[in-house]
């Protein structure tokens, strides 16, 4: 299976926007790895907007 280059942009630009990591270093990460950073991301800006 083919995993979609629209997630796979949105995923690179997520993680390059908060981390200013290369499209290099992104795209040597593993997929589930990728996806870890994403989440992490994720549950640290909704920490934040919530103020905590």
């Amino acid at each position: 299976m083919t995993y979609a280059a629209d997630r796979i942009y949105s995923e690179v630009a997520y993680v390059a926007y908060h981390f200013h990591w290369s499209l290099d270093e992104l795209l040597d990460l593993e997929h589930g790895e990728r996806l870890r950073y994403v989440a992490e991301i994720a549950s640290i800006n909704t920490r934040i907007s919530q103020g905590r």
